[in-house]
């Protein structure tokens, strides 16, 4: 069976959108984006706590990740032993570099 060379983009398009950075929540598209939202399940009972640790993972091209965004990692770089609460901040631009970030708050 043989493909055209739009059948190949077509194909290699979707698959790098497997490989991008997934938010919870990614407001309506624009060239470059910032935002900040919540984790958290229960807003009503948010507290900060006294300490507040960060965890980033970046992204280029849709295809080369690294870093650790998870809340373990952001935890653990505030020395925080118990979570109270939870945000992400995404930011994009062109879609071409990304970066995730977890933001943890606790004592």
């Amino acid at each position: 069976m043989k493909l055209s060379a739009l059948s190949w983009l077509c194909l290699a398009l979707f698959a790098t959108g497997c490989a991008m950075n997934a938010a919870p929540v990614i407001p309506s598209p624009s060239l470059i984006q910032n935002y900040k939202a919540p984790l958290d399940i229960d807003h009503q009972e948010t507290q900060l706590g006294a300490k507040q640790g960060t965890s980033v993972s970046t992204t280029v091209l849709g295809i080369i990740t690294w870093g650790d965004a998870g809340t373990h990692a952001a935890a653990k770089s505030g020395g925080i032993t118990t979570i109270r609460s939870a945000d992400y901040e995404f930011f994009t631009v062109f879609g071409i570099y990304s970066t995730y970030t977890t933001i943890v708050y606790g004592d």
